[in-house]
């Protein structure tokens, strides 16, 4: 049993602040209907878990436990709010350079997670899908994942897109690597290539563009998260540390989204009647 299987089977380690470890779980906070327009897809960085552990004087490993707790409020809250698409940028290429422990421990939630989770995630509908470097992750790991893929490939609810091993950069240069390959085999026409043909190289291929990305724990940057696709994305920075988020940080991030105009690069003309000062 690895640090992380085991950290999800003990009580929270008890908090050294005044501050209590365990708030009311997501589930419990009760929010009204959304009022305004639903975004069809929301990708959420997911900042901030060792933050709110140390802020509790709690391990690490109980940040990253209860951010799990938080994916899955997310996930259902995604649900019950009609959103089409969820990206989760759930550990980034970047992530390799932490202690070894601690990334032991993250590959050990993800198991978890996929382990205890999937059955009722494929019963809810929820299609997943990974977006990410698969070549350089171990066996059990990428079996899990692919596993997670096959066994949600028909449903046709909620798409929960899996940022693994990502990092958009590297997604793009594959991208040019590829095309680049089929230019010089012939199959490819350097004339035909536009952005479109670009988007349909990314791991994101047939998935829309975000129109809005949340990123918790105050930071406001993308962190090499969906550079390409988040060209005309709306942004929420929330202060708020991965773990405390839930269904109502989410339905706020949306309401505010609803109101901003979207004018993906042109401009809003006034009214007639105002151009001519009636």
């Amino acid at each position: 049993m690895t640090g992380a299987e085991a950290a999800m089977q003990v009580k929270p380690v008890k908090a050294a602040s005044s501050q209590p470890a365990t708030p009311a779980p997501a589930k419990t906070r009760d929010v009204p209907p959304l009022q305004g327009r639903v975004p069809r897809h929301v990708g959420v960085i997911m900042d901030g878990n060792g933050r709110w552990a140390s802020s509790r004087g709690l391990p690490r490993i109980e940040g990253h436990r209860r951010g799990v707790e938080a994916l899955r409020a997310t996930v259902r809250a995604a649900i019950d709010l009609g959103l089409d698409y969820l990206t989760v940028y759930s550990f980034s290429s970047e992530n390799w350079s932490r202690p070894v422990e601690e990334i032991s421990d993250l590959m050990g939630l993800l198991k978890f997670f996929i382990r205890n989770d999937l059955a009722e995630l494929a019963r809810a509908g929820v299609r997943i899908k990974m977006i990410g470097t698969r070549s350089n992750l171990k066996p059990d790991i990428l079996a899990l994942l692919e596993e997670a893929e096959s066994a949600t490939a028909a449903n046709s609810g909620l798409n929960l897109v899996v940022a693994f091993n990502y990092g958009s950069r590297q997604e793009i240069a594959a991208a040019m690597r590829l095309i680049a390959q089929k230019v010089a085999e012939g199959t490819l026409d350097p004339a035909s290539i536009d952005a479109d043909v670009i988007a349909s190289h990314l791991d994101t291929a047939g998935i829309p563009d975000p129109d809005l990305i949340i990123r918790t724990s105050g930071e406001q940057r993308l962190s090499n998260f969906l550079m390409w696709q988040a060209a005309y994305s709306e942004f929420v920075f929330l202060p708020i540390h991965w773990p405390d988020f839930d269904r109502a940080a989410l339905a706020a991030a949306i309401e505010e989204f609803s109101a901003r105009e979207r004018r993906f690069g042109g401009v809003t003309l006034p009214p007639a009647s105002a151009k001519s000062g009636r």
